[in-house]
């Protein structure tokens, strides 16, 4: 009994209570709290709530870790986590603005602003401090990093951490994940949503989409005015964005061919063309009309590969720089670029980590990856260098103080900030300009789930001795009514905004709600609706710009009002 007890609260004589004691400890609270994470009621998870629930029990039995051990790994934690977020939105944050983005991100911004808004109505008329509606609100819109901003603030203004932050948050995350999912079905049934309509609508890419997805229609040709016209001809004279990735002539059945400028066109030719929704009916009257037709017959002689840009002299070129179909008689269809669908026309400029949609034999395909994806053993490696040089600058940045008139402290972005702002231009700089390759990209994953689980089992540690005797009192059941008013009223505010005002396709706006709410489970749960990408490109839109206000107003409540 006395090596059970030793081992979790430390050995003075061998580890001395400290680094070994330490790392156990925390090590154990993210593997318990990651492994319960996996479990899932409905296709939903609290995910990584798990392990701050976890590290609570554990704080709550005094099996935590010395406080400013306990403190150090905590704020490296969310440096690690913010700075992984800023690298993974940094190349798609300021074309998010863009191709319908801004009427999306609009929308989130009424969203934020009314969650800020209930906020402070709850505390005028509550009496509850700042600093604690802070953990609720961080809680309620289930975002990590405002919780990390806000004891941050807290600990600029008063001098020390305010550990009903992490409580407030601890009881209202759950709230917000079933908050969302409760403002989804009223907002289904109220604004009586046809599921099967809105899949129709979304395959076409209608709304504030049409400019942000793309899609495969098979046309006939039956246009006399093209009828042994040249494809590059017949271009010159179209301002549309599609691409024709491959031709069966007509009279010739059992074969396909790649298409390429010199392409003579005829009546009765059947052409696979990917196409904007917006530019759909504009290509249908031009070549002719839209056909059910089975691709799927010629895919011994034709095969799809999609491909990531890795190799650096292709950043800044465009598809017709690479002249992939004259050299390879291989055709790029589409570019995907932070989850959004491009089509490839011939001016479309490459960044390192676009991923490329290609169409030709397997000899084609072969050579068109070896020009586009680096196979060198340096390209297999995340260059360590600039990501340790962006934290150093993110850690400068986030002590720098800016002054607001009327708030009685400058404010600072905070370590929550200033690594995931540099991080952001690093990420978006870093592509045009050779700084990352797509091995750094694709380690900030894992640097982002270790450093927000570091993080998260330190707050459940430094939170769990009070927090029991907290939430079985009448203000946690207060807090957690709360946390349901400040994630659903919202929600169901902009439902009604979104769908009345702007129009926007059912499974598109739950896409934006849950990114203005920074809610993976709720994307999962909208994503269970529909077989189109209409959820996650409205997630996508949004998801950059809501994380960077939430975790800046976070901070001006606190300085201006605690």
């Amino acid at each position: 009994m006395n090596l059970f007890y030793n081992l979790f609260n430390g050995f003075p004589e061998f580890w001395g209570g400290g680094v070994a004691h330490s790392v156990l400890i925390v090590s154990l609270v993210m593997a318990i709290g990651l492994t319960l994470g996996k479990i899932k009621v409905k296709h939903v998870s609290l995910g990584l709530a798990w392990v701050l629930l976890v590290g609570i029990i554990f704080g709550h039995f005094a099996l935590t870790l010395e406080p400013n051990l306990l403190h150090f790994i905590k704020e490296l934690g969310l440096i690690v986590f913010v700075f992984a977020i800023g690298l993974e939105v940094g190349p798609g944050f300021f074309s998010s603005f863009r191709r319908g983005g801004l009427a999306l991100n609009s929308l989130m911004v009424l969203v934020l602003f009314s969650s800020i808004a209930i906020t402070l109505i709850i505390h005028y008329i509550s009496g509850i401090p700042m600093t604690t509606m802070a953990g609720i609100f961080s809680g309620a819109v289930t975002n990590t990093p405002a919780l990390g901003a806000a004891q941050q603030a807290t600990t600029d203004v008063f001098g020390y951490d305010a550990p009903k932050i992490a409580m407030g948050y601890a009881v209202t995350y759950p709230m917000g994940v079933i908050g969302v999912i409760l403002a989804f079905l009223i907002l289904r049934y109220a604004l009586r949503i046809n599921l099967n309509k809105e899949e129709h609508t979304a395959l076409r890419g209608l709304g504030s989409t049409e400019r942000l997805t793309v899609r495969n229609i098979t046309i006939e040709v039956s246009n006399n005015m093209i009828d042994g016209k040249m494809l590059g001809d017949i271009r010159q004279f179209v301002k549309r964005e599609f691409v024709i990735t491959r031709i069966v002539f007509d009279g010739e059945e059992d074969e396909c061919h790649i298409v390429s400028g010199k392409t003579i066109l005829h009546r009765g030719d059947k052409l696979l063309v990917v196409v904007t929704p917006k530019d759909e009916d504009a290509v249908k009257a031009l070549f002719g009309h839209s056909i059910d037709y089975d691709w799927t017959k010629f895919d011994s002689q034709m095969k799809t590969r999609r491909m990531i840009v890795s190799e650096r002299k292709l950043n800044g070129k465009t598809i017709a720089d690479l002249n992939i179909r004259t050299r390879f008689n291989a055709n790029i269809t589409r570019i995907t670029r932070n989850g959004v669908d491009h089509v490839a026309t011939p001016q479309f400029v490459l960044q390192t980590a676009d991923i490329l949609t290609v169409i030709g034999s397997e000899n084609a395909l072969t050579h068109t990856e070896s020009e586009v994806t680096t196979r060198n053993h340096h390209a297999s490696y995340s260059d360590l260098v600039p990501i340790f040089i962006g934290i150093s600058l993110g850690c400068i940045l986030a002590h720098i103080p800016f002054i607001i008139p009327g708030l009685p402290q400058p404010v600072k972005f905070g370590l929550a900030g200033g690594p995931m702002i540099i991080a952001i231009l690093m990420g978006y700089f870093g592509t045009k300009n050779h700084w990352l390759n797509t091995a750094t990209f694709s380690s900030g994953n894992m640097l982002r789930e270790i450093g927000i689980t570091m993080f998260l089992a330190c707050v459940g540690l430094q939170a769990g001795k009070d927090f029991v005797a907290t939430v079985i009192t009448s203000e946690g059941l207060q807090w957690a009514g709360y946390g349901l008013m400040i994630t659903m009223i919202p929600i169901l505010i902009g439902g009604i905004v979104g769908r009345y005002v702007m129009h926007l396709n059912f499974f598109t706006l739950m896409g934006v709600l849950s990114g203005g709410n920074t809610n993976p489970p709720a994307l999962a749960y909208a994503n269970e609706f529909t077989s189109t990408d209409a959820p996650s490109i409205g997630y996508t839109m949004v998801y950059p710009l809501a994380m960077i206000l939430r975790i800046i107003i976070i901070q001006v409540l606190i300085m201006a009002i605690a």
